[in-house]
Order: C-alpha cells, then sequence, then structure tokens
C-alpha cells in the first residue's frame, strides 16, 4: 500500500491541480513586481484583500471559528506580513529571491510552535532548520553583495509574521481553510489603508487609483481572485481528498516557479550563489515539513491506517504572496 504521505497516493488529476496552484502562487510574486509600478505597497496590500474579500464573503457562508482567532491571522498575516513583503519588494528586493526566502516561515513556524504549543521539533527537524538557515545566510551575502539589505531584511521579518499567523491558524483549526481566509481578508483592509495615507499620503494614493487602467484592474484581479479565492478553493479541496503531508510538499515548487518565472517576465539573474542558497532552502525546508509529518503520521498510528482530514505540519494553512 503506498503511504498516505506518498504524493504517489494522489489521483493524476489532484497532483495537477497542486502543480497548478503552486505555479499561480510562484508566478503571483512577478504580478507583485509588476502591480507595484501601478500602487503604492500598502495601498496595493489593501486593495489585493478588498477584492479578495468581496464579493466572497457573501458567498462562503458564516465564520466557522471565533472572531479572535479571525482578526488575529488577518492583523498578523494580512497587514503585517503582506504589508512587510510589499514594503520590501518595492523597496528592491527581487521578486524571485522573495519566493524564496518566505520559505524560511516553515522554520519560524516550528519555532513558534515549539515556544508555544509545546511542540518539540526532533533531531531531523532541527537540522533541517538549520540547512535552511544556512540557504538564507547564503542568500543573504548574496544579496548584501548586490542589493538592499533592508528590503531583504523585510521579507525576512515577513516570513516571521507569517509563521506566527501558521501558529494561530493550528490553534484556530479552521475546517473550511477557503471560509477562513475570506473572512480573514476583511480584517486587513482598513487598517492598511490607514497606514497608506499615514506613511504613503492621500496624493500618491489618489494618483495610482486615478490612473487605474486596465493592466492594473487585471493585476488585482490576479492577485486577489486568482492566488486567494481560486488557489485556497483548491487547496482546501486537495486537503479535504488527501492528508496534509500529501499536499504540503507541492508548496516547495512555489520557489521553482517564482524563480523561473521572475528570470523568464522579469529577466532576473540568479547567481551561482544564489541557486546555492535555493538549494539549501528549499532542501531545509523540505526536511522541515517532512519530518513532521512523519511524526504525526508516528503518533496517530501506522501508514495504512484511515488517514485524517487534517494533519498538522508546519505550514497548515499556506499563504500565496
Amino acid at each position: 500500500m503506498v503511504p498516505a504521505g506518498d504524493p504517489r497516493s494522489m489521483r493524476p488529476l489532484h497532483i495537477a491541480l497542486a502543480a497548478v496552484v503552486a505555479a499561480v502562487w510562484g508566478v503571483n510574486f512577478v504580478v507583485i513586481e509588476v502591480g507595484l509600478g501601478h500602487f503604492p505597497p500598502l495601498l496595493f496590500s489593501a486593495l489585493r484583500f478588498l477584492v479578495a474579500a468581496l464579493p466572497a464573503v457573501f458567498f462562503v457562508g458564516r465564520p466557522k471559528v471565533a472572531w479572535k482567532w479571525i482578526v488575529g491571522v488577518g492583523l498578523v498575516l494580512g497587514v503585517a506580513k503582506f504589508g512587510l513583503l510589499f514594503i520590501g519588494m518595492d523597496r528592491g528586493m527581487p521578486a524571485g529571491l522573495s519566493s524564496l526566502v518566505l520559505q524560511v516561515q516553515a522554520v519560524f513556524t516550528a519555532l513558534f510552535a515549539a515556544v508555544t504549543l509545546g511542540e518539540r521539533p526532533g533531531g531531523a527537524r532541527m537540522l533541517g532548520m538549520g540547512i535552511a538557515l544556512a540557504g538564507i545566510g547564503v542568500a543573504a551575502v548574496d544579496e548584501g553583495a548586490s542589493g538592499p539589505v533592508l528590503a531583504f531584511v523585510l521579507v525576512i521579518v515577513a516570513a516571521a509574521c507569517w509563521g506566527v499567523s501558521n501558529v494561530l491558524t493550528r490553534k484556530a483549526a479552521p475546517p473550511d481553510s477557503l471560509n477562513f481566509m475570506v473572512w480573514v481578508s476583511t480584517v486587513p483592509v482598513l487598517p492598511l489603508l490607514g497606514l497608506s495615507l499615514l506613511f504613503e499620503g492621500w496624493d500618491r494614493d489618489a494618483d495610482a487609483l486615478a490612473a487605474l487602467d486596465w493592466s492594473g484592474v487585471g493585476i488585482i484581479v490576479y492577485v486577489a481572485w486568482i492566488t486567494t479565492v481560486f488557489g485556497f478553493g483548491a487547496w482546501g479541496f486537495l486537503l479535504r481528498h488527501h492528508p496534509a503531508s500529501s499536499v504540503a510538499p507541492f508548496t516547495l515548487l512555489v520557489p521553482v516557479f517564482g524563480m523561473s518565472s521572475a528570470a523568464l517576465f522579469l529577466g532576473e539573474s540568479v547567481s551561482p550563489l544564489r541557486w546555492c542558497a535555493a538549494a539549501l532552502l528549499v532542501g531545509g525546508v523540505a526536511l522541515t515539513s517532512l519530518a513532521g509529518a512523519r511524526r504525526t503520521r508516528t503518533a496517530s498510528g501506522p501508514d495504512d491506517a484511515p488517514a485524517p482530514e487534517r494533519e498538522p505540519g508546519p505550514n497548515p494553512a499556506p499563504s500565496p504572496a
């Protein structure tokens, strides 16, 4: 019997769907980069969540978890993580590198879960975290030699905020990831708009909105409806039919699509040092994630036992950029 955590246990159509979602989330970094030429970063993030929430909030039903979790995740994920990511990219962090560096969220998630939930990471996950952090160090050296260090640091902090939101999501245990994400999307809109007016200014926001064209509309639709509504809808569908240990590894394809699409559409070069960072980071995240999934299956029972609908893992609710 194929183990529950083996992607071969998924139907070919479901494997293709998981790959499509990873591609959509990876290409999204390129779309963000282009969108930052149309909108200030905080306004752009606010518009993304506004369009993701409306009109979907009227069709997904009432929230299925307590409001404290929706507000908490909305502030940490929507305002802090996405606000810092968009500002970092606006200040010069390359799209492809951003898609890669954000994956260190798996390390932050494991660390925060160990502190707040008492989850001991184990030797394999500790090794994976060390390898991933080594990858971040190599990426920092590469970016420090050729790009703005502050932008790099902002994306690292964004990844840490993503880790906090993952732990909050684990505590919330939403039964429907799309319903949860749509309601979470209602929270950041006003705070992000307020921060945009405070730091980016009314004139800059008004000019961006006045210059809105079909290209800008398409960008907002992609980051809101395609990456959020479609992405989370499809991901929730996969998690309802397969254990998370089968589905979660497909998120490792996100930086692959992110870096390749950035090279193809934006002409971003990938230095040998950056390839080394990518190998270390993706390998470390894979070891961190899959070791956690194996520990969960071992605690739950043998591999051929009926798999639960959801398995805890280092990234229970992946968040596209």
